[in-house]
Protein backbone atom coordinates (compact mmCIF):
# COMPACT_ATOMS: atom_id res chain seq x y z
CA UNK A 1 0.00 0.00 0.00
CA UNK A 2 1.05 3.65 -0.34
CA UNK A 3 0.01 6.37 1.92
CA UNK A 4 0.25 10.14 1.39
CA UNK A 5 0.66 12.10 4.47
CA UNK A 6 0.38 15.89 4.30
CA UNK A 7 1.22 18.69 6.97
CA UNK A 8 1.80 22.33 7.50
CA UNK A 9 -1.29 23.78 7.10
CA UNK A 10 -3.05 26.21 9.04
CA UNK A 11 -5.15 29.90 9.55
CA UNK A 12 -2.39 32.89 8.06
CA UNK A 13 -3.54 36.11 7.73
CA UNK A 14 -3.69 37.61 3.94
CA UNK A 15 0.15 38.97 2.69
CA UNK A 16 1.54 35.74 5.54
CA UNK A 17 3.41 32.50 4.52
CA UNK A 18 2.84 28.71 4.66
CA UNK A 19 4.95 25.77 3.64
CA UNK A 20 3.13 22.26 3.27
CA UNK A 21 4.66 19.19 3.13
CA UNK A 22 3.78 15.64 2.11
CA UNK A 23 5.73 12.09 2.66
CA UNK A 24 4.13 9.35 0.71
CA UNK A 25 5.42 5.96 2.07
CA UNK A 26 5.10 2.62 1.38
CA UNK A 27 6.02 -0.37 -1.21
CA UNK A 28 7.22 2.20 -3.60
CA UNK A 29 9.39 1.80 -6.93
CA UNK A 30 9.65 5.29 -7.94
CA UNK A 31 7.38 8.40 -8.41
CA UNK A 32 7.29 9.95 -11.93
CA UNK A 33 5.07 12.73 -10.86
CA UNK A 34 4.03 14.87 -7.30
CA UNK A 35 2.18 17.88 -7.25
CA UNK A 36 -0.59 19.97 -5.21
CA UNK A 37 -4.56 20.48 -6.08
CA UNK A 38 -6.68 22.87 -4.25
CA UNK A 39 -10.73 22.99 -3.29
CA UNK A 40 -11.76 26.41 -2.62
CA UNK A 41 -15.27 26.67 -0.33
CA UNK A 42 -18.01 25.82 -2.57
CA UNK A 43 -15.83 25.15 -5.94
CA UNK A 44 -14.34 22.80 -7.63
CA UNK A 45 -10.87 20.89 -7.15
CA UNK A 46 -7.82 22.96 -9.10
CA UNK A 47 -4.84 22.47 -10.09
CA UNK A 48 -2.23 24.69 -8.32
CA UNK A 49 1.36 22.78 -9.06
CA UNK A 50 3.31 20.00 -10.33
CA UNK A 51 6.99 18.97 -10.49
CA UNK A 52 8.40 16.35 -12.30
CA UNK A 53 11.15 13.96 -10.95
CA UNK A 54 13.21 15.33 -12.96
CA UNK A 55 12.57 18.61 -11.01
CA UNK A 56 10.39 20.58 -14.38
CA UNK A 57 7.30 22.10 -12.61
CA UNK A 58 4.45 23.86 -13.48
CA UNK A 59 2.35 25.94 -11.61
CA UNK A 60 -1.48 27.32 -12.31
CA UNK A 61 -1.31 31.28 -13.40
CA UNK A 62 -3.01 32.66 -10.02
CA UNK A 63 -0.10 31.17 -7.87
CA UNK A 64 3.20 31.95 -10.17
CA UNK A 65 5.44 34.12 -8.70
CA UNK A 66 4.03 33.05 -4.76
CA UNK A 67 4.00 29.78 -4.89
CA UNK A 68 7.01 27.27 -5.38
CA UNK A 69 6.90 23.59 -5.45
CA UNK A 70 9.93 21.52 -4.65
CA UNK A 71 10.80 17.68 -3.96
CA UNK A 72 13.39 15.74 -2.03
CA UNK A 73 13.62 12.45 -4.21
CA UNK A 74 15.30 10.66 -1.39
CA UNK A 75 12.38 10.03 0.69
CA UNK A 76 9.39 10.61 -1.67
CA UNK A 77 8.08 14.34 -0.13
CA UNK A 78 7.02 17.22 -1.84
CA UNK A 79 6.37 20.71 -0.88
CA UNK A 80 4.85 24.02 -1.48
CA UNK A 81 5.84 27.28 -0.34
CA UNK A 82 3.54 30.38 -0.37
CA UNK A 83 4.21 33.46 0.35
CA UNK A 84 2.36 36.24 -0.12
CA UNK A 85 -0.94 34.95 0.40
CA UNK A 86 -4.63 36.41 -0.60
CA UNK A 87 -8.20 35.31 1.02
CA UNK A 88 -8.43 33.65 -2.43
CA UNK A 89 -5.91 30.73 -1.30
CA UNK A 90 -8.27 29.84 1.18
CA UNK A 91 -8.77 26.31 0.59
CA UNK A 92 -8.37 22.30 1.35
CA UNK A 93 -4.94 21.67 -0.28
CA UNK A 94 -4.54 17.99 -1.80
CA UNK A 95 -0.88 16.45 -2.38
CA UNK A 96 -0.98 13.49 -4.81
CA UNK A 97 1.74 11.57 -6.35
CA UNK A 98 1.70 9.08 -9.54
CA UNK A 99 3.54 6.08 -8.09
CA UNK A 100 5.04 3.22 -9.96
CA UNK A 101 5.25 -0.43 -7.93
CA UNK A 102 6.59 -3.26 -9.07
CA UNK A 103 4.09 -5.57 -11.52
CA UNK A 104 1.26 -2.62 -11.13
CA UNK A 105 0.17 0.09 -13.02
CA UNK A 106 1.47 3.38 -12.31
CA UNK A 107 -1.55 4.86 -9.79
CA UNK A 108 -2.33 8.21 -8.55
CA UNK A 109 -2.38 8.39 -4.77
CA UNK A 110 -3.91 11.39 -2.67
CA UNK A 111 -3.40 13.04 0.59
CA UNK A 112 -6.16 13.47 3.06
CA UNK A 113 -5.79 17.26 3.03
CA UNK A 114 -5.22 20.19 4.81
CA UNK A 115 -6.89 23.50 5.39
CA UNK A 116 -5.04 26.43 4.56
CA UNK A 117 -7.52 29.70 5.42
CA UNK A 118 -6.58 33.09 4.66
CA UNK A 119 -7.75 35.65 6.72
CA UNK A 120 -8.39 39.21 5.28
Amino acid sequence: QVQLVESGGGLVQAGGSLRLSCAASGSIFSIRLMGWYRQPPGKQRELVAAITSGGSTNYADNVKGRFTISRYNANNTVYLQMISLKFEDTAVYYCYADVERLGIPRTRYWGQGTQVTVSS
